[in-house]
């Protein structure tokens, strides 16, 4: 049985059964929390370019500055919402994944093993602020950054708060039932024990009630 390591993560079941997982790298998390941010400004440009177009077609402003209150306050909630809510909405929808993530097949999943649910995901996310707070010079993702190297499951301060990890997608599936049953089986001794018993059967003793 393999035990847990710097790049394995070990977690035995109720069952008694050892679940093996691979930490996610450094590296891969930099890069899927980059393109994730990246779509979240391209989301936030397309917000803010939908309400100056839309003062510009409603012809009672020429910019942002000369708005409606109202305007702006809802510009700043939608804003608000695409840059909160965006990791919490897809790695619950998508069991632990975001685009970033699914890019570069990396899973959010709980301590135990089971999939992340709403609450999880939620909790890990608002303190992602936290993490990004600059420290020692670093001015993105320092304390995230910290924090992944002294903790031994390679987790943030928001993931030690939600209790998750993040690991690698397994590349190996399980084969379905129809590959198993259809595959020849390997082992001579199997073959010759069980052997193919031909069935045949008769309805002629059976009578009706």
């Amino acid at each position: 049985m393999l035990a847990p390591t710097d790049e394995t993560l070990v977690i035995e079941t109720p069952e008694r059964v050892p679940l093996h997982f691979a930490l996610a790298s450094i590296g891969n998390r930099f890069l899927a929390c980059a393109f994730d941010h990246t779509l979240q400004v391209v989301a936030i440009a397309l917000v803010v370019f939908f309400f100056v177009w839309l003062g510009n077609a409603a012809s009672y402003y020429e910019d942002l500055k000369n708005a409606p209150k109202w305007v702006v306050a809802l510009m700043l909630v939608a804003v608000f919402l695409v840059w909160s809510s965006y990791f919490v909405l897809f790695e619950w929808a998508w069991r632990g994944q975001t685009p970033g993530k699914r890019w570069l097949k990396l899973r959010v999943i709980r301590e135990d093993g089971r999939p992340v649910t709403f609450w999880e995901a939620a909790a890990r996310n608002l303190l992602r602020i936290f993490d990004m707070m600059p420290w020692l010079g670093v001015p993105f993702y320092s304390v995230g950054l910290v924090s992944v190297f002294a903790s031994r499951r390679d987790q943030r301060i928001g993931d030690m708060v939600a209790g998750t990890v993040v690991v690698r997608e397994r590349e190996a599936q399980a084969p379905s039932f129809e590959e198993v049953f259809s595959a020849p089986t390997s082992d001579t001794a199997l073959r010759r024990s069980f052997k193919p018993v031909p069935f045949t059967a008769s309805l002629a003793p059976l009578t009706e009630p």
